[in-house]
């Protein structure tokens, strides 16, 4: 396959960024695009460094071989930083200039919420811009999930796993700590995949004593001897609960906090599906001249919305959900 036009559109030229935290699937979705705006005639330049690369003019030309070998990899060939001077008005207006002067007719954002606030301030300004959710938190509201969920999942539940054998063999009390930002839905579905005793998450309050004690006691009653408390980082203190469950226990309690492990990784098949379809999508809506959206996974379906209105949408727990564990953990 070339990357000549494929398909009779006319010229445009369109990049491709991304943006925050690196997501399992990044490149997944920057394959898609690349050769997605390849087959629909267009040029697609990388935008190397997010916002700040873009601010930087470090953008290059992209072709079909460009992509080549980047579907399995974890992080972002791109690469991937924060902009302070992008978060301003006149950092915005450059980031418009330097877009002109690349001849830019849209720009795909592949990130979490404060990249699409970024792709919503260059709609605004004129560059029509899609937004692609690729976050491990999955805590875009508009989206029923984001790249780099299912892979963080999956890194998470084998970590646990392996701490459980040593929880185990010591009858010992093992408290993780888990990524997510202000989100539990990572702690939730790992949770209930390793049979955690205690889930702990910021969407719902919690008493120490009710919540976190009073089953690890009533495990020990029925004959438990290891418990797993899985904590998310939105609540956080790990090892500091750790250290006060063995105080008012006397149970020996470990903590791990496993931090940047669980943003990498290569993403699974979930990750590489998703992404390749959030970008095709996103093409697709840039081809048509179609700016100031986000691609979403609606009810088995991949959809956009308003870039405002995308993140004007809240995203909560699924209390049937946390019920199960409620009883699956006895």
């Amino acid at each position: 396959m070339s990357d000549e036009r494929m398909i009779d559109t006319p010229q445009k030229t369109i990049g491709v960024l991304t943006s925050g935290g690196d997501a399992p699937g990044m490149n997944a979705a920057i394959r898609a695009v690349v050769r997605s705006g390849i087959a629909h005639g267009m040029k697609v330049m990388g935008v190397r460094r997010g916002y700040e690369g873009l601010l930087n003019g470090d953008l290059f030309e992209m072709s079909l071989r460009s992509v080549s070998d980047i579907l399995q990899r974890g992080g972002t060939v791109l690469q991937t930083a924060r902009s302070k001077e992008f978060c301003t008005e006149a950092g915005v207006q450059k980031a418009i200039s330097i877009a002109k002067v690349f001849e830019l007719d849209g720009l795909v954002v592949i990130g979490g919420d404060g990249s699409f606030r970024g792709a919503r301030d260059l709609s605004t300004h004129g560059l029509p811009t899609v937004g692609i959710p690729g976050t491990i938190d999955n805590d875009i509201g508009c989206s029923e999930y984001t790249i780099g969920y299912d892979t963080c999942m999956n890194t998470v539940l084998n970590a646990i796993d392996r701490i459980r054998d040593t929880a185990t063999s010591h009858e010992r009390c093992s408290v993780v700590e888990v990524m997510g930002r202000n989100a539990g839905h990572i702690a939730l579905n790992v949770g209930i995949a390793t049979g955690a005793e205690v889930i702990v998450i910021p969407e719902l309050p919690y008493d120490f004593d009710r919540d976190v004690l009073k089953p690890i006691f009533e495990g020990k009653s029925r004959g438990k001897k290891h418990n797993m408390v899985i904590v998310a980082e939105g609540v956080g203190g790990g090892v500091e609960m750790a250290n006060r469950i063995e105080e008012m226990t006397g149970i020996e309690t470990r903590a791990t906090v496993l931090g940047y492990i669980q943003r990498g990784g290569s993403p699974t098949v979930r990750d590489r599906v998703m992404a390749s379809q959030m970008g095709g999508k996103a093409v697709e809506l840039l081809a048509n001249g179609v700016g100031n959206r986000v691609i979403a996974y609606v009810n088995n379906q991949i959809k956009d919305f308003d870039i405002l209105e995308g993140l004007s949408m809240k995203k909560s727990i699924d209390m049937e959900q946390y019920e199960l564990f409620k009883i699956l953990s006895l």
